[in-house]
């Protein structure tokens, strides 16, 4: 089905609903009256969208049309591929931000024509708020931002498309979580172990092997206990070894645990393979002499949970990808990843940004975080005038000298006009 709907949206309308009309009547002959009718309507919404394409656009140009919508700290990005004038075929993305969403929506860009599948068009239509030079920048095409118009209108239809794409996948994950107590006893089911009520779950973070992290969430019947969440630094790994990150970790929580006596988990999930499950492993049962159950989630090239491991020794688990277990624990590899990599990314843009203010005198850990505090981010402090630094609380000659040192292009200019003959004029 997913491949006939692929081949419609490739123009190839009229053998796909052939060939449905062919299925669908099998189906009818059958008695499978409820699949024929799928068929049916499957038939009928080709037919649909196959009239409004006709009216995408009323120029042959070739052109992808980018939106995006973003809420509860979730984004999702539209594009259509419009060729001829014609939409030929959608691509929708959801996925966790972690910086502004301006920046994660041109990471995204920039990511999206690198894969061979994507060919640059003509030209590009993004929404107002973005930087067109800043895609520019990425895409070798012309970019522009329609103020108004049918180029405005397939922008306004993009945005609208992912604002419903997000809705519909909260709307999935409130249903998901009214059957959760279900999908956890089908869980430990599955795995033979009892109802896995408390699940703790761990993911390491680091780019490049800098400031590398670690971060736990919890589930309690099925729904993610915030104020059990934990947040790792790593102390003793140097450089990206996600193996010995996952050891410290593993070691640090649950030799806590025996310490303080702190009630175990039913069920530990590991976001990885088989190395880091069997490191786990080791912690857990050989150093610490705990009996607690250990599962792995593999991820695929896209970064979508993919398997299930688990047993002595792993195997994969057969696990329905429609099934309510399988959407819990994508659930949980989810809120894990966000939760690592937005730790991650607080922890590195912190130390650029202090090491960045290193060396003005006058200027402490304390003015530091209030200047970080009140600007955000340290291009909006390179971007301010003195006054407004001074606004802060940062006295005149500190903020002085913090424009200074975030804007040396200033002090050349100042100095080339000082040797112009003409200011002696």
């Amino acid at each position: 089905m997913a491949q006939e709907v692929s081949d419609f949206l490739k123009g190839q309308d009229d053998k796909i609903i052939d060939d449905l009309k062919e299925k669908m009547n099998v189906a009818a002959q059958s008695m499978e009256f409820e699949r024929a009718a799928e068929y049916r309507d499957l038939i009928q919404a080709i037919g649909t969208l196959r009239t409004k394409q006709r009216v995408m656009a009323k120029d042959l140009q070739n052109r992808d049309v980018f939106g995006y919508y973003v809420d509860k700290g979730w984004m999702c990005v539209q594009v259509f591929f419009v060729r001829q004038g014609k939409l030929i075929e959608r691509d929708v993305n959801l996925f966790p931000y972690y910086n502004d969403p301006d920046e994660d929506f041109l990471t995204y860009v920039g990511q999206f024509y690198q894969e061979k599948s994507h060919l640059v068009p003509n030209e590009i239509l993004i929404p107002q708020d973005i930087d067109d030079e800043a895609v520019k920048a990425l895409v070798d095409t012309k970019v522009l931002k329609p103020q108004r118009g049918e180029k405005k209108q397939l922008v306004n239809l993009a945005i609208k498309n992912a604002r419903v794409s997000l809705e519909q996948k909260f709307n999935l994950l409130e249903k998901s979580v009214e059957k959760t107590q279900g999908a956890i006893e089908n869980l430990g089911r599955l795995l033979q172990i009892p109802t896995p009520v408390r699940i703790e779950s761990f993911d390491n973070s680091n780019i490049m092997g800098t400031s590398p992290v670690s971060a736990m969430v919890v589930f309690v019947n099925g729904k993610p206990s915030k104020k059990d969440y934990r947040k790792y630094k790593i102390k003793t790994v140097v450089g990206p070894d996600d193996y010995a990150s996952m050891r410290e970790v593993i070691r640090r929580r649950y030799g806590r645990v025996q310490r303080d006596g702190l009630t175990p988990p039913d069920l530990i999930v590991i976001d990885g393979g088989q190395g880091q499950v069997n490191i786990a492993k080791q912690v857990i049962q050989e150093e610490l002499g705990l009996d607690i159950p250990i599962a792995g989630l593999q991820k695929n090239d896209k970064h979508q949970t993919h398997e299930l491991l688990f047993g002595d020794p792993l195997e994969v688990v057969e696990l329905s990808r429609n099934s309510q277990e399988f959407f819990l624990l994508q659930r949980i590899q989810d809120e894990v990843h966000r939760f690592a990599i937005t730790f991650h990314r607080q922890l590195r843009s912190k130390n650029s940004f202090s090491s960045q203010l290193d060396g003005i005198e006058g200027l402490g850990p304390k003015r530091k975080q209030n200047l970080m505090k009140y600007f955000k981010s340290l291009t909006k402090i390179k971007e301010a005038s003195v006054d407004e630094i001074v606004a802060v609380g940062i006295p005149r000659a500190v903020a002085e000298a913090v424009h200074q040192h975030l804007n040396p292009q200033e002090r050349v200019e100042l100095a080339q006009v000082a040797e112009s003959p003409a200011e002696y004029k």
